[in-house]
């Protein structure tokens, strides 16, 4: 826990890439208290006709073909204050490791209850014990 999900620009440099995908996993480490090691990570890279954001923009936010959509699956129980500091050290990561803007950091988080993990061998790792 967690799975991130990244989908991004089939034009975005392989640095670019790896860049994103550090950051993240740094942030969530360092921020989110998530585990050392635990990366689980799934990249895919679309066509412009792929990614698709209001192009008048929304909520103040415009978008450029460079917007990188992160989908963060984990466990219940973070705070607004840890979600809002994982946020910001994210897009704030990817702008300077990057080279994104700010504005094209799109992550969304989904947050499931620890016993909905099995890690392999078909067990429920984060389940209470029977």
């Amino acid at each position: 826990m967690p799975l991130v999900r990244l989908n991004i620009s089939k034009d975005a440099s392989s640095e670019q890439v790896s860049a994103i995908s550090d950051v993240i996993y740094d942030a969530l480490v360092n921020i989110a208290n998530v585990p050392v090691h635990d990366k689980f990570q799934i990249i895919t890279r679309h066509a412009a006709d792929e990614l698709v954001y209001p192009q008048a923009g929304y909520l103040g936010v415009d978008y450029t073909p460079g917007i990188v959509f992160i989908q963060i699956t984990w466990n219940l129980g973070r705070t607004i204050e840890i979600k809002r500091a994982l946020y910001k050290a994210i897009a704030e990561g990817i702008h300077l490791k990057a080279g994104l803007r700010l504005q094209d950091v799109w992550i969304s988080l989904v947050e499931v209850p620890r016993e909905n993990w099995s890690f392999g061998n078909g067990d429920m790792q984060y389940a209470p014990l029977p």
